[in-house]
């Protein structure tokens, strides 16, 4: 029998990577877009054909509970969210609508309309911030020192609470830093493959970055939705820590892309004080012995191996656009 499942935030990288899995794995896959988003497809343009989009928004009610009693999933993902850190200082009723009341509607929609679907939320290891313990697992505190973080941790309960309380199948993931060529331009990993890219192919000079010595634990995007799925499978719903147990900083980073281009990072990386957040994260690294031990999950792609696949994406992009005769854009 064919399952069925929903994500939510499938326009963004994670989405994208698990809907492609969830393909392989013969589910009819829906998608839920924004009217805003609609249009910014180019993560799923080659599986789009192979998808059902359907309109919806975490911030409204209704179109959630219509999303669920339509399709009648079996799995629903959760990966909507306003997931930039830096925007949600900016923007912090924003995020804790989307980020966290989206979960709690969701849930809702699912416990009035079909409550045995299987729930999966996006945590994440922002909700861990002011580390109490190095490394961090699943019952390590949280102390989140954004208003990202702190939303994250309210749908990471919520989630909890709905389990417990209403025994629905409904897991966090608690995803440590993931990354890939679709990360967004805005995100450090990214800004710093796409501006190597940019300074070795002649289009800018030197790129600005915040705190470089930020640590966070780094795995690779196409890895982690395994993951996710691998959640709703277990007899039993709970919640994981999924990371490589590796951490590396925001100079290492930036050391290896530059290097591997065959330039010196200290030359063009430029701090910048504006980058830097009000209240900074400065050391992630996760534990993932109990998801690698009950789930069987280990991660693949190895930090060099990623950095490496971000600088050849990029170039490959860069060198595309100046062939077609475009300006290089920040593309998000």
């Amino acid at each position: 029998m064919t399952k069925t499942a929903l994500i939510t935030g499938i326009t963004g990288q994670d989405g994208s990577y698990l809907a492609e899995f969830l393909l392989q794995k013969g589910y009819r896959v829906f998608g839920m877009v924004r009217r805003s988003s609609y249009e910014k497809l180019d993560r799923i343009a080659h599986i789009e054909k192979e998808l059902e989009l359907i309109q919806g928004d975490l911030l409204d009610q209704n179109s959630l509970n219509s999303a669920i009693s339509q399709i009648q999933p079996d799995e629903v993902y959760n990966l909507g969210a306003m997931s930039f850190v830096p925007t949600s200082w900016n923007q912090p009723v924003l995020t804790g609508e989307f980020t966290g009341l989206g979960a709690t509607r969701i849930l809702e929609a699912i416990r009035q309309i079909k409550p045995d679907t299987r729930f999966y939320q996006a945590s994440s290891s922002e909700m861990f911030g002011k580390v109490k313990e190095s490394p961090q697992n699943e019952s390590t505190p949280f102390y989140p020192r954004s208003p990202y973080g702190v939303a994250k941790v309210y749908a990471h309960f919520i989630t909890v609470n709905y389990r417990e309380s209403y025994n629905l199948f409904a897991c966090s993931g608690i995803l440590f830093n993931h990354e890939s060529p679709r990360r967004g331009l805005e995100f450090v990993t990214r800004k710093i493959s796409w501006g190597a890219a940019c300074i070795k192919l002649g289009v800018s000079r030197e790129l600005r970055l915040g705190n470089l010595d930020a640590h966070r634990d780094w795995g690779f995007a196409g890895d982690y939705v395994k993951a996710m799925w691998m959640m709703l499978q277990q007899e039993k719903p709970d919640d994981f820590v999924i990371a490589t147990g590796e951490s590396h900083s925001v100079r290492e980073f930036a050391e290896l892309a530059f290097g591997y281009l065959g330039l010196d990072y200290k030359e063009y990386v430029k701090v910048d004080s504006k980058l830097i957040r009000p209240a900074e994260v400065e050391h992630l690294v996760g534990d993932s012995s109990k998801a690698r031990k009950i789930l069987g999950w280990m991660p693949k792609v190895r930090f060099e191996d990623l950095v490496k696949m971000m600088v050849d994406a990029d170039i490959a992009l860069l060198n595309r656009q100046l062939q077609a005769g475009n300006t290089p854009l920040q593309r998000s």
